[in-house]
């Protein structure tokens, strides 16, 4: 697609009503999907698909439209045109926008990730294979999705921006019965047989704890041990605002106390956007690179932003690349020094959660967060898993959580691709390791 993409920029610059700038996007992606269910393959399937953001800008006045591509140069060429000539006759009628900024200082890029995947085949009967060594007749549910994921910018600048990358992300559940299940994943750029078998066969071990009486406890306060899956639920709804600048700016992020130097938390937390480490574009839809990090924790007290061009331009700011929502996509948080083996030994007595969900804030103004344990959720005793929990509700705040009640960090941490393919497969990513906590308040 690259040569497509190059040839439809110098087609739209050709095609230009002059007076006009224009800022293009591409994007796209050629997978294969395989659903799982009963550790059989029940719906393979391929998506090719590419499409087409156009801007056209005249001053301060800006319009935009979409449109999708079919790898056909004249046909694309077709729809290009009749794109710019809809948006050139709704430009006159639109108001100035005052927080208008695009980058006018060319950087181009090209990234051309390396295809190492095997053949799609090869890993379904890699998993099917896995999860029948784990017992008679196993319910193994899932989705598995590889394949090539790219994007390009261009404006009238000159500037030329590529990306494409190739990874695979397996999504699966073994499932007890009811609602007991022990949730899993594997995802990366390389796949290892043998890191599937690891991951099936300590699934298959907690699955195997369904067997026994589930355990209620009262509510209360309790040590826990927070799974990298856990603490991404977590860092997952902070997203949602809470690193932005504009909801900084505007008083609405749930980390102001942190921001204003009012709270801390723990010494050891220091997390940040690591463009260079994740699976994402260094580039957006305004033009601007990423720098390779932006820190947004640092020892456990804040230190930075999100900063899209619109919030740079409202709020007398520097842009660091941020997209128009100021989300993260490949969030970072730094490694402890607790091996991952003795987390249960350190836990001692108390709850071992492998799945948070329906998280949601309680108290948005203290970031205080409420949720459900899911999946994968024991009792422990001594060091050991004694029997599966059942569903309890959380109520607790993130400086609790990462601050004051953090007893530590993993050492090891997990990769962790989106497995959403909302319109297109996500290239969301985050590093993330467990974390032991003591005090943890369930309230039913």
């Amino acid at each position: 697609m690259v040569e497509n993409f190059q040839s439809l920029a110098n087609h739209i610059e050709a095609r230009l009503p002059a007076g006009l700038a224009y800022t293009a996007t591409v994007s796209g992606e050629q997978s294969d999907f395989v659903r799982f269910n009963r550790a059989r393959v029940r719906q393979p399937g391929e998506v090719r698909q590419a499409g087409l953001s156009l801007r056209l800008i005249d001053g301060r006045r800006q319009t935009a439209g979409d449109i999708t591509l079919t790898g056909l140069p004249e046909a694309d060429q077709t729809r290009v045109d009749a794109l710019i000539d809809r948006l050139a006759a709704r430009l006159p009628l639109l108001p100035e926008d005052p927080h208008l900024l695009i980058n006018t200082s060319p950087v181009n890029s090209h990234h051309e990730g390396a295809n190492t995947l095997p053949d799609a085949t090869t890993v379904v009967d890699a998993v099917i294979e896995s999860a029948q060594s784990q017992g008679k007749d196993p319910d193994l549910v899932g989705i598995y999705s590889q394949g090539n994921i790219y994007k390009g910018y261009a404006s009238s600048t000159g500037q030329r921006n590529w990306f494409s990358t190739w990874s695979y992300n397996l999504d699966w559940c073994l499932v007890a019965g009811g609602d007991k299940a022990v949730k899993s994943g594997l995802a990366g750029f390389d796949f290892d047989r043998a890191s599937l078998q690891s991951r099936m066969a300590e699934a298959g071990r907690q699955l195997a704890i369904f067997s026994r009486p589930a355990r209620t406890i009262e509510p209360g306060r309790y040590r826990v041990f927070l799974s990298p899956a856990a603490v991404g639920e977590i860092l997952g709804l902070l997203n949602w605002g809470a690193f932005s600048a504009r909801s900084v700016a505007t008083r609405t992020s749930p980390l102001m106390r942190l921001v204003e130097g009012k709270e801390r938390l723990h010494e050891s937390v220091h997390l940040c956007e690591n463009t260079a480490g994740g699976v994402a574009a260094a580039f957006q839809e305004d033009g601007f690179v990423k720098p390779d990090r932006v820190a947004l924790w640092s020892a456990g007290q804040h230190a930075g932003t999100l900063v899209s061009p619109r919030s740079a331009a409202e709020y007398g700011q520097s842009t660091n690349g941020a997209g128009a929502g100021e989300q993260a996509v490949s969030l970072d948080l730094a490694a402890g020094d607790l091996p991952t083996a003795e987390a249960l030994s350190r836990l001692g007595t108390g709850v071992y959660i492998g799945n948070l969900w329906y998280l949601n804030y309680s108290d948005r103004n203290a970031a205080r967060m409420t949720g459900m344990t899911r999946f994968a959720t024991f009792w422990v005793e001594d060091g050991e898993i004694v029997a599966p929990l059942n569903v309890m509700r959380f109520d607790e705040t993130v400086g609790n959580i990462l601050g004051a009640n953090l007893e530590g960090l993993t050492a090891e941490r997990d990769l962790r691709l989106s497995s959403d393919t909302y319109f297109a497969r996500s290239t969301d990513s985050a590093r993330l390791p467990g974390a032991l906590v003591r005090d943890f308040t369930f309230t039913l």
